[in-house]
């Protein structure tokens, strides 16, 4: 992890060494360079252009399709919706601000093929990261806060508890392979795609890798506008960037958000308690044993990156900082 401690913005080569690595270095230079935009502001924009379309715009249009919840007859509609626009209101505009921000998407995107290791490992570190953020919840709830406060905040828990329960749930094996597609495999593409391939990508420019990996997971977890679970998807954002920036790769962040969703999914159709650990139910458990279980799964966490550091080689990042 020693070349994620840069405090400088990512190294730049010389400006024709730069033009001699580039294969299309006679293309029409993309926006962000005609116009001299700092990365780091672009991606701001883009974030500021994505949320409103995709958070308020299409936010907007399900709630008067639909409203605050689906009825059990429009779940369907739902999660058709939400697919939708996820494709066109994140994935498409993405795609069309990477153009704007790189001469060369598929390098700037980290699209290269990665060791299959690198994409198997992440299970263990996904999994052992729920046990651990799950704990953390429990912990979480038990800060103390006026009787008001309180009370608003178990009304929107269970609000978006609902909402999410619906989302998951799933009769047959088909619905739940519907499920699947809709709450793992669209967003693990789009948001990956948004997130770890074009505004983390703009901060490490703009940051380094560091700072252009922890900014970036933090804001994934503001996107997802859940206030109870701010640190635990942040935390998880961190994790997907820093797995994709080592394995140059941003299908390892993508199996890993994929396999996180999908965790989620399973659990609900085998009507498994979400909220509990492998040891129980965290809000149950003594104390010592809450403590042994964060441990256990803390060191697997450790053991599982160290394993990932092993699969995966720093490359030469001269190419990339071209792109």
């Amino acid at each position: 992890m020693t070349e994620l401690t840069d405090s400088a913005p990512e190294a730049r080569p010389s400006e024709g060494a730069e033009e001699a690595l580039r294969p299309d270095a006679g293309a029409r230079p993309p926006l962000i360079e005609r116009y001299n935009i700092s990365p780091v502001l672009f991606g701001m924009i883009a974030l500021a252009g994505i949320f409103v379309a995709y958070q308020v715009i299409g936010g907007l249009v399900t709630y008067f399709l639909i409203g605050a919840l689906p009825a059990p007859g429009e779940i369907g509609i739902y999660r058709l919706t939400t697919s939708l626009g996820e494709i066109l209101l994140v994935f498409l505009p993405t795609l069309l601000l990477v153009r704007m921000a790189t001469r060369s998407p598929e390098r700037f995107l980290r699209l290269r093929a990665p060791d299959p290791r690198a994409l198997l490992i992440p299970i263990v570190g996904i999994f052992s990261l729920q046990q651990i953020l799950q704990i953390y919840l429990v912990l979480q709830d038990k800060i103390p806060l006026p009787s008001e406060v309180q009370n608003l905040v178990r009304q929107f828990k269970e609000l978006f508890d609902e909402l999410y329960t619906k989302l998951l749930s799933a009769n047959s094996p088909a619905e739940l392979a519907a499920v699947i597609l809709v709450v793992a495999l669209v967003p693990a593409v789009t948001e990956e795609l948004l997130f770890r391939g074009l505004i983390q990508r703009l901060f490490e420019k703009g940051l380094g890798p560091a700072r252009g990996i922890v900014l970036t997971g933090i804001i994934f977890g503001a996107y997802h506008l859940n206030p109870f679970s701010l640190v635990p998807l942040a935390a998880l954002g961190v994790y997907l960037g820093f797995i994709a920036y080592r394995a140059d790769s941003l299908w390892v962040s993508v199996a890993a958000h994929f396999y996180n969703n999908a965790m989620a999914c399973f659990a609900s159709y085998f009507h498994m308690d979400q909220d509990a650990v492998v040891t129980g139910d965290p809000a149950k458990l003594p104390p010592l044993l809450l403590i042994g279980t964060a441990l256990f799964f803390g060191i697997l966490f450790a053991a599982s990156t160290a394993a990932f550091l092993r699969v995966t080689t720093p490359r030469d990042r001269t190419l990339e900082a071209a792109a």
